[in-house]
């Protein structure tokens, strides 16, 4: 069947022109000149046979048959760019990343500047929402996940570090590691056996008086900070404040058994390659620098 379809040029102006409402910012983003945008939508007008704008030229309107036609050709290029980004194969354009909360927070944003000023192209959105075991089908390009294999089918893995953990409390508080602690076991909903399984790992029995339990890992570490309590938190989370005098570890951090590691899809996508070639480098020069695990 033929399709029927007026220039794709004048489409675009006349798409640009009406949604941003000036011709002058629609010339500056197509990066043409006034006076092109304005022949395009004149090409287009007649092509119609109606007229898409009307007012004085220095401040356009639309007209009834250009508020009809703008909204179906904004979807319209909306779903080409889509289907376009889907397939090409740029170091350009946007990037979606899952990661956990707190990592996020506390070790990969203060990194991320390196990255940004390496591929400027790259528009890296971080997302923090997706937790299922197999993040790649929440439609992410990389994952960065914590916990142990096997990990999801069809996915390549690429391991950043292994995890050490421990009890990590405000220096205001003076426990005793050999006698129980008077104040409460912090704990956080996205790892309730942090507690148990560090007694497993240690030997040591964990004796508190009562109990506090946090939606969020980065509001358990900042009670922490805080000294209304004692939490085993993973290294990475909290080596700035150990180092900085917030947080001390009175039984230093032991392996959890768990390991850090970014889930990429198969698929041929030289954005995805690139953050993960960069965030493998990150995490090489962290295991070797003087905040690395100790």
């Amino acid at each position: 069947m033929r399709r029927r379809i007026p220039s794709l040029n004048a489409l675009r102006a006349f798409e640009a022109a009406g949604r941003m409402g000036r011709m002058k910012l629609a010339a500056e983003e197509l990066c043409v000149t006034h006076g092109a945008v304005s022949k395009q939508i004149q090409h287009l007008e007649e092509w119609l046979g109606v007229i898409l704008f009307e007012g004085p030229k220095n401040a356009p309107k639309l007209t009834e048959a250009g508020n009809a036609l703008l909204p179906a050709l904004t979807a319209a290029f909306d779903q080409l760019d889509l289907a376009i980004s889907q397939i090409a194969d740029t170091e350009e354009g946007m990037l979606d990343v899952s990661c956990p909360g707190t990592f996020t927070m506390r070790w990969l944003i203060p990194r991320l500047h390196h990255f940004n000023a390496q591929y400027p192209s790259i528009d890296v959105r971080l997302n923090s929402s997706g937790t299922s075991s197999d993040p790649i089908k929440d439609n992410f390009d990389v994952a960065i996940r914590v916990g142990c294999a096997p990990w999801p089918q069809g996915v390549d893995v690429i391991p950043l570090f292994n995890e050490k953990f421990g009890p990590v409390h405000a220096p205001a508080l003076h426990l005793i590691p050999s006698k129980p602690w008077n104040v409460p076991l912090l704990h956080t909903v996205s790892r309730r056996s942090a507690w148990s399984d560090w007694s497993t790992r240690s030997g040591i029995e964990s004796i508190g008086e009562g109990s506090a339990e946090f939606e969020h890992f980065y509001f358990m570490l900042e009670a922490a900070i805080a000294g209304l309590g004692v939490s085993v938190s993973p290294w990475p989370l909290v080596a700035e404040d150990i180092l900085s005098g917030r947080l001390i570890a009175p039984f230093g951090f032991i392996e959890s058994g768990l390991s850090y590691v970014v889930l990429k899809r198969r698929k041929q996508n030289r954005k995805a390659a690139l953050f993960c070639g960069w965030l493998k480098k990150a995490a090489d020069e962290y295991s070797g620098s003087g905040v690395s695990q100790p």
